[in-house]
């Protein structure tokens, strides 16, 4: 039965997407996304981080709400432990949606680290949103192949063109990817739980932005979840009495 529920393969079905239609939709996110690279290489080089410092982190940690805030971080003058544990606590979303796309997938074992790198927000949503496996294989595909090329060129272009542009924080462009990842995330938060969870991270972070040491807010913004969880269970807990 759950295999009967599961993405189908390569069957042709009344639910087929056509594949044209799936990359054009994968090309759109990776192209739409991928230009905020700029932003980061911008930002990054504004921080104080070097050219090659910066196109390495583009290059080996691909995921832009986690450089964003690493940078961010440096840049406000906090220690890089803090800066890097507020980027790795950010960038641990990806496990789980490696959980989840490994069963929609299904990669050889061969090519699954190779995928691994590309398992970010955008083509979790790509291929999350196609209707058989064949179609979520090519939405994750030419989503994570676009973004990661173009989103490589342009954090080069925008660190290289730094210097040209000045002040960063005047043109506000550190603002740039967080603002995707809200964009992408928003639509998912379908659940009372979640929202509460994201809205309890927002008072978090912003609240102990002005009190605590750069990178540490976000940190802190981490806890909603459990503090959310719990509160549930002792609710649920309550009304069983």
């Amino acid at each position: 039965m759950q295999e009967r529920n599961a993405l189908t393969d390569l069957r042709v079905g009344p639910d087929d997407k056509p594949d044209a239609a799936v990359v054009r939709d994968a090309l759109g996110v990776g192209v739409a996304v991928g230009l905020s690279g700029f932003a980061f290489g911008v930002t990054s080089a504004g921080s104080g981080l070097t050219l090659l410092q910066t196109c390495v982190l583009s290059l080996l940690v691909f995921t832009g709400a986690s450089q964003f805030a690493l940078v961010g971080a440096i840049a406000a003058g906090g220690s890089p432990f803090t800066a890097a544990a507020g980027a790795f606590f950010l960038g641990v979303r990806n496990a789980f949606y490696g959980l989840r796309l490994s069963e929609v997938l299904r990669l050889t074992r061969a090519v699954r680290p190779f995928a691994a790198q590309w398992v970010i927000d955008e083509t979790t949503v790509v291929a999350l949103a196609q209707p058989t496996r064949r179609s979520a294989r090519i939405g994750f595909v030419v989503t994570g192949l676009s973004l990661y090329v173009l989103w490589n060129l342009t954090t080069l272009l925008g660190a290289l063109g730094a210097e040209a542009i000045g002040d960063t924080a005047a043109w506000g462009l550190d603002a740039a990817g967080p603002a995707v990842f809200l964009a992408l995330l928003a639509p998912m938060l379908k659940t009372g739980t979640e929202r509460a969870v994201a809205g309890l991270a927002v008072v978090l972070g912003l609240g102990l932005l002005p009190v605590l040491p750069a990178g540490v807010p976000v940190l802190v913004a981490a806890l909603a979840a459990p503090v959310v969880l719990w509160a549930q269970g002792r609710r649920l807990g309550g009304e069983t009495r």
